[in-house]
């Protein structure tokens, strides 16, 4: 009689089925049409058009429920599945997506999580979570440089201050205004008619405009640009470390089941030797 399939073989059933492509494929499908069914309400349509958009977002809201709780039952450990960034904001999303519209105290609610659901695309996406994760881990080194522009925007704010304010007070008034004016600048939205505007009085300033842009776009951003990519290798070599370790212990896992199964079979084989044995004997 063969023996029965344990319990974990129908987990790794749902494992498979969580992890395949066809059912990412099918849960970025549904996310895209869900987007295009909220752009797709933002515009005037006819009734009959209205109400199947509604219909399909009801059954794209029932999906996802659907998905998240199958995701659950996937789990290798269920405690620990809302401790998952990701696996928390999808949740919440999806559950805010059950608020009924027809509330008006939650109408506006409901449709900005119906809008986070596009969102969803990022945690079920691989490639994209990387870069989300790679991005919120590079932050603490990102405001440092930050930090660093800050004090280079102070610096030249006051100078620009000092120097400027009887040129335009409205742009050089004081130190706020005068940051805002140098974001400006960094930003080269006409940072040109800025420039000429003090050069008519101070024909030297060029040098202040030019410094500030090599050290606010060029510098800085270079350095911004440094940390995310230090910060992206890193948790790429990580990633494969990790992909690594878990082949050697899938390895590990297999040769143990063959070990059990060759114990198994060695076990079986002499039984039934020493049960042909027997028999001999007892017919001699």
């Amino acid at each position: 009689m063969p023996p029965e399939m344990p319990p974990v073989a129908g987990f790794n059933q749902l494992r498979r089925i969580e992890s395949s492509t066809l059912f990412q494929g099918v849960v970025i499908t549904i996310i895209i049409l869900s987007a295009l069914t909220i752009g797709a309400k933002t515009y005037d349509l006819p009734p009959l058009v209205e109400q199947s958009l509604s219909v399909m977002d009801t059954a794209i809201t029932l999906f996802f429920l659907i998905e998240i709780l199958f995701r659950f039952a996937a789990s290798p450990v269920k405690r620990r599945f809302l401790m998952d960034g990701w696996n928390l904001f999808d949740t919440l999303v999806v559950v805010g997506s059950l608020i009924p519209l027809d509330n008006s105290e939650a109408v506006l609610l409901g449709r900005l999580l119906r809008v986070f659901r596009v969102l969803r695309l990022v945690s079920v996406v691989p490639e994209l979570r990387f870069l989300i994760n790679s991005l919120l881990k590079a932050i603490p080194r990102m405001g440092y440089i930050a930090l660093l522009m800050f004090i280079i925007f102070y610096i030249y704010a006051a100078m620009g201050s000092m120097f400027f304010a009887s040129v335009d007070g409205e742009l050089w008034g004081d130190v706020a205004i005068s940051m805002l004016t140098l974001f400006r600048v960094a930003t080269f939205e006409d940072w040109t008619d800025v420039m000429y505007a003090t050069m008519e009085r101070y024909p030297l300033s060029w040098i202040y405009y030019l410094t500030f842009i090599f050290l606010t776009a060029f510098v800085f951003l270079n350095m911004m640009i440094g940390a995310i990519l230090e910060v992206m290798s890193e948790e790429q070599n990580a990633r494969q470390a990790q992909q690594a370790h878990d082949e050697r212990d899938e390895i590990t896992r297999q040769l143990r089941e063959v070990q059990g199964q060759l114990a198994e079979l060695i076990s079986y084989t002499k039984s039934e030797q020493n049960r042909f044995g027997h028999r001999k004997v007892e017919d001699e």
